[in-house]
């Protein structure tokens, strides 16, 4: 069954589908997320003669899709604001210790570029190559590199001491 489009197109669905729901969650609020995923696989299903044979570049096009479809939500809600892609924060046993830098780690997110965070999160959340984080983006896989080292570097510089404000409670006091 594997074989013919419609094999193929369960597969990508079976195999793919909680990665695009979660792309698409970090994107948009929850309750849009699944409209998003179903308008991707709709759009994946249509023009699945176009899809490439690779199961990776495969897997980009449909997070192609998928931003094409958050891109679509946004526009139609009137928003004009950042991506807003949430910084996860995964359960750890020792969540006291790195309270701190989650916090420090999410200030500094929020102060990225529309472009830096989506740069950064194709790789680090949707763990895609340079060439599909490339693809996703309708643009060459070396201004894809080029890109992230530019988002790497602006979270390197925002996470520097020096670039988060301390407050002086004593000179506040007085």
């Amino acid at each position: 069954m594997r074989d013919t489009a419609e094999g193929r197109f369960r597969a990508l669905y079976a195999d793919a589908y909680a990665d695009v729901l979660h792309f698409a969650q970090r994107r948009v609020d929850h309750a849009h997320a699944e409209d998003v995923v179903a308008d991707a696989f709709l759009v994946a299903w249509r023009r699945f003669d176009e899809a490439p044979g690779r199961a990776d570049d495969l897997r980009a096009w449909l997070f192609g899709i998928a931003r094409n479809c958050v891109l679509n939500v946004r526009r139609g809600q009137g928003r004009q604001s950042a991506l807003g892609v949430r910084v996860v924060l995964s359960p750890a046993a020792d969540l006291a210790s790195s309270w701190d830098f989650r916090v420090d780690l999410a200030a500094a997110w929020g102060r990225l570029s529309d472009g830096e965070q989506e740069a950064l999160a194709l790789t680090v959340f949707e763990d895609l190559s340079s060439a599909q984080a490339a693809r996703v983006l309708g643009i060459s896989a070396t201004a894809y590199r080029l890109r992230l080292l530019r988002a790497r570097r602006a979270l390197r510089v925002l996470l520097e001491p020096a670039a988060v404000p301390v407050l002086d409670l004593k000179e506040n006091l007085s």
